[in-house]
């Protein structure tokens, strides 16, 4: 009998083919939200993250301003049209196949992610994962945005302090699990767990990943 454990998934680049950031600037833009100019800064930051030159929390901070007076309502369903008319396509074969091989293993499956839980909750509808552990937008006591995180993001340390609490709510140890991820900047949580998946690496997690004989996969 295979030890039940936690397996981790982020999501931009790894259960999908392509990053969120800029696909929802580009639903805004079709919808009114959003102009060729903030496609552009979106663009920029998501190279940045890329190279590992972002200041998350300076980008985090401007684009929750825009959000502040918001009913948390209206984003989700926002976000749930997104995801049904531009994200579902590139939900990637080999993500689908390791969470299903997972699911058989009678593991706890969770997304692990830098994007918001609106982003993220309809692409665990859609594969079942029941667990998602992402950034989090604070809400007043209407349900309306503050435009303001809840510490930490999930990102880098962050992601790797979110996760370590959920593994404490599951009671299942973070050091048994195995995360698949693409990204260097979750190197924290990558060092946790006993399996560390490089899934589409960038080129520093390819480098990383080599020269410490992790797992590497491509996911389409």
């Amino acid at each position: 009998m295979t030890r039940r454990r936690l397996a981790l998934f982020d999501m931009d680049r790894t259960l999908l083919s392509r990053e969120t950031a800029s696909m929802y600037v580009r639903y805004q833009r079709q919808i009114g939200e959003a102009t060729t100019a903030d496609l552009l800064r979106t663009l920029g930051w998501v190279a940045q993250y890329t190279i590992g030159t972002l200041d998350m929390p300076r980008v985090a901070a401007r684009a929750l301003k825009g959000l502040a007076g918001t009913p948390e309502i209206v984003v989700a369903a926002r976000c749930d049209d997104w995801f049904r008319h531009s994200v579902e396509r590139y939900v990637t074969d080999g993500g689908r196949l390791a969470v299903k091989a997972h699911r058989a293993d009678g593991d706890v499956l969770a997304i692990v992610t830098g994007a918001s839980f609106y982003a993220s909750r309809p692409l665990a509808r859609l594969l079942d994962i029941p667990h998602v552990v992402s950034t989090v937008f604070e809400v007043d006591e209407r349900k309306v945005f503050t435009g303001r995180p809840v510490e930490p993001l999930c990102f880098g340390e962050g992601k790797l302090a979110r996760a370590e609490r959920f593994a404490e709510e599951v009671g299942l140890p973070l050091e048994d699990a195995v995360f698949y991820t693409d990204s260097h900047s979750d190197l924290p949580l990558l060092e946790r767990v006993a399996e560390p998946v490089a899934v589409n690496p960038d080129p520093r997690l390819a480098r990383i990943a080599a020269s410490r004989g992790w797992r590497v996969e491509a996911w389409y």
